[in-house]
């Protein structure tokens, strides 16, 4: 069973401000992970409707939820289903899906607009220290990557089958890996040995072709790479933010945390172009940034980039 997270997400309280949480509006948290953003929308009296694909993610948001925020009332779905949809009484409820089908989501849960939209993306901290989801190059567990359970290709899948060139291409499309080539090959060079299944493999063929370790492990980019193709992160991406500005009130505010270069320039890109078509003021005229204390307390936030943009 999945234990509390007490995990402080990124930017969090840079994310709340740009939201700016009114009391007994409705919220969407489009990437829930561990309820962070979820938790301090509630405890500013804000309504919340929290969407995950991973249904892990979804135990532990409940539970934190009901523990920070017990006097709330809660409704959880696997899926949206016919009874006991999002509020108005209820102040939170959680449902099993993916970011890139919004519009279906919130009007099966009966929204039709939003004050604010939340995207937190990329890996959640649970998942990247689990020891068994198969996100880490730390981990001994079965490559696997898969946010969501049930889809059907897992990361050991794409490096069993793909050619020297596809793997190429997702290394470098996906996290501008340097080494992309000779990795590649040693890949195709290392299974035809044996399977690769467990990220302990993966990893020390990566750090094979590696000469020397720079600032991060040699198998940063080629996991966080696998990650994006098993999940299809960027497309879910490009179609998730259209159908999150339609979904908005006008004057509704959307913020959007990434990773990722190429996750950041959809975003900015999104952004820019809706500003100029007139159906978004952008609120962040420059890219937000963890300052150097949430840095020092929390590593992972060092690649953290914050836009945000308000439907008028």
């Amino acid at each position: 069973m999945a234990k509390i997270s007490k995990h402080t997400p990124v930017l969090l309280q840079t994310a709340i401000k740009y939201l700016n949480v009114k009391p007994n509006r409705l919220y969407i948290d489009a990437t829930l992970g561990g309820g962070g953003h979820a938790e301090a929308i509630l405890k500013k009296g804000g309504r919340v409707l929290g969407i995950d694909c991973d249904p892990e993610a979804l135990e532990i948001a409940q539970k934190r939820l009901a523990q920070a925020c017990p006097n709330s009332l809660f409704s959880q779905k696997g899926e949206a289903s016919e009874q006991d949809r999002v509020p108005p009484k209820r102040q939170w409820q959680l449902i099993k899906g993916n970011f890139a089908y919004l519009e279906n989501i919130a009007k099966e849960a009966r929204i039709n607009r939003a004050e604010g939209i939340l995207f937190d993306l990329g890996v959640n901290t649970y998942q990247l220290t689990s020891k068994r989801r198969g996100f880490s190059f730390k981990s001994r567990a079965p490559l696997d990557m898969r946010m969501d359970p049930n889809l059907n290709v897992t990361a050991a899948d794409l490096i069993a089958v793909l050619s020297e060139n596809e793997l190429y291409q997702i290394f470098t499309k996906f996290s501008q890996e340097q080494l992309a080539r000779p990795i590649a090959r040693a890949i195709v060079g290392a299974r035809k040995v044996k399977p690769i299944k467990t990220c302990q493999e993966l990893t020390i063929i990566i750090e094979g072709v590696y000469q020397k370790r720079g600032k991060i492990h040699p198998a940063t980019k080629v996991f966080q790479a696998l990650r994006i193709a098993v999940n299809d992160e960027l497309n879910n991406l490009k179609k998730a933010l259209p159908q999150a500005l339609r979904l908005l009130k006008k004057g509704g505010n959307l913020v959007i945390i990434s990773f990722h270069e190429g996750e950041d320039r959809i975003v900015k890109n999104f952004l820019r172009e809706n500003s100029q078509a007139g159906r978004l003021k952008i609120m962040t005229k420059k890219v937000v940034r963890p300052n150097k204390e949430e840095i020092i307390t929390n590593p992972r936030s060092r690649s953290a980039r914050l836009r945000a943009g308000q439907k008028i």
